[in-house]
């Protein structure tokens, strides 16, 4: 049923998208426009308050709670299971705006600072770390927390709606389950089309950058088709081969090329940097969790911040999803840390490679990165990559590591579709997972040929403030569900208590 249902709302808007881009364009700017304005406290509000409350269950009793049984262990080692939350969490996106974004905000600063100013760099570099750092990991970890926790200790099916049912009892079966799983699918294949069409622009951009090849409508067909083979080869190779082999391998070249970075471009500057940037994220994180502009009108909060939250929200089904798949038998505690720290970290470090690499560049080296991001933004990071020793090199080994993030992030996404449209199936078949991987590359085909790519990425992130309300519920459904399992847990603890005294008594 929702299979059925969510193939036939997604070809309509597609449809939509291909056959009129401009109205499609028009309609889903004016929705996503009210939404920002009318509910972007609500936007602030709930993502941080899912930072506190994954922290509150990291540290509260709750946290040894482990997500299995208590006798199963982890599947995946730590290192493999970083790499593979990483990679389907940003791992292109921070290769995309690692250098980009800071350079963004340089010309263009919040909180009314003057562009070009040291001021704007810090404001840039502070914002960066802000956007990338605890608040999108904390949506991924309470939805993924919840539904590792419903499907392996619980027993429940691997379905958003099954998380519900200390709230909805056996609701969560009819309807309204049914509505919240269709959500989460439209949402994730919207996100994911709408991302393999522009991780393909991106890939053309640096094969025009690198190889002087057109950069056409032609040319971006051509590598989609490529990526879709790639990436359907990889679904059907199984968990345990395809992605993890490629999510390991995205580390790999993403710490190399990082490291390569840090030590062949300003290293100092780039520490200095880290450090400041650092400070001042961690000393101004409640400030700008919550700021918004009310008396000065202004619009970057809503262009950047409340953004990329509805972005990380649009995206929480697919990625929370996959997240929890992968984290099975770890406990609360330790899957909040490493879920929320690590990742953040190093997002952070890599901002201050990259970002840090291309600020110096600009406001010391006179190279004008900014002003060239300004036209095209996806020249940002084979710019700066270029003014290095080996930059062409480098620049090769970038479109590689964004070419792997971008197979492991779609077949991540088949594997997600498929066991949301087979009533939660572990192991989806293959059959199901061609057929997504499939139906997300002709989207994303159709509306690169159409133009309506970037009406389909408004209307993905449309979906995001249904699903805010959701990812709350989720959490009020959690913590319903601990409550009741410490209780039980103490009940047992007294019984067994009881037992051990009548015992002694007798014996006495």
């Amino acid at each position: 049923m929702v299979f059925g249902i969510s193939i036939v709302i997604i070809l309509i808007f597609v449809l939509w998208g291909a056959l009129a881009p401009v109205q499609f364009a028009s309609v889903t700017d004016a929705v996503y426009s009210y939404s920002i304005s009318n509910f972007g406290w609500f936007y602030l509000l709930a993502t941080f308050l899912f930072l506190l409350f994954s922290f509150y269950l990291a540290f509260s009793k709750y946290g040894r709670i482990r997500l299995s049984q208590n006798d199963e262990r982890p599947v995946y080692t730590l290192v493999s299971w970083f790499a593979m939350l990483f990679s389907a969490g940003m791992g292109i996106g921070l290769v995309f705006w690692g250098a980009a974004e800071p350079l963004s905000h340089y010309l263009l600063p919040p909180e009314g600072a003057e562009p070009g100013t040291s001021e704007a760099a810090r404001l840039a570099m502070r914002y960066s770390f802000f956007h990338w750092g605890l608040h999108p990991w904390a949506v991924y970890t309470v939805i993924s927390l919840c539904l590792a926790y419903f499907q392996f200790r619980k027993g429940k099916k691997g379905l958003i709606s099954a998380t519900f049912e200390p709230l909805l009892k056996d609701k969560v079966n009819g309807p309204i389950g049914k509505l919240i799983d269709t959500l989460a699918v439209i949402a994730t294949v919207f996100g994911v089309a709408t991302s393999l069409g522009l991780g393909t622009l991106q890939i053309a951009g640096g094969f025009n950058h690198l190889l002087g090849w057109p950069n056409s409508l032609g040319t971006q067909i051509g590598i989609i088709l490529v990526v879709t083979v790639l990436f359907l080869i990889s679904a059907t190779s199984g968990l345990d081969k395809g992605i993890k082999l490629l999510s390991n391998t995205n580390l790999i070249i993403a710490v190399v090329l990082m490291l390569f970075v840090f030590v062949m471009g300003p290293t100092a500057f780039i520490m200095e940097t880290l450090t400041e940037s650092f400070g001042g994220y961690v000393q101004n994180l409640i400030q700008m969790s919550l700021r918004l502009t009310p008396f000065s009108g202004g619009s970057w909060v809503g262009t950047w911040t409340l953004f990329y939250w509805a972005w990380w929200i649009a995206w929480a089904p697919f990625v929370g999803t996959f997240i929890a798949r992968i984290s099975k038998g770890r406990t609360i505690r330790e899957f909040v840390l490493g879920a929320l720290l690590v990742p953040s970290m190093f997002g952070c470090i890599w901002f201050a490679v990259f970002g840090g690499t291309g600020l110096k560049m600009q406001i010391f080296d006179g190279v004008p990165l900014a002003e060239a991001v300004q036209k095209d933004t996806t020249a940002a990071l084979f710019m700066t990559l270029e003014q290095l020793p080996w930059g062409t090199f480098l620049t090769g080994v970038a479109i590689v590591l964004i070419t792997i993030f971008f197979i492991t992030s779609a077949d991540s996404a088949t594997f997600v579709l498929g066991m949301l449209t087979s009533d939660g199936k572990l192991n989806p078949s293959n059959r199901v997972k061609i057929t997504w991987g499939v139906l997300q590359s002709a989207i994303a085909m159709v509306l690169l040929i159409s133009g309506g790519l970037g009406a389909l990425q408004t209307a993905s992130i449309i979906a995001a403030l249904p699903f805010a309300v959701i990812l709350c519920l989720m959490c009020v459904s959690l913590y319903i569900a601990l409550r009741a399992e410490d209780q039980q847990r103490k009940e047992q603890e007294k019984h067994k208590r009881a037992k051990v005294e009548k015992l002694l008594r007798d014996h006495a």
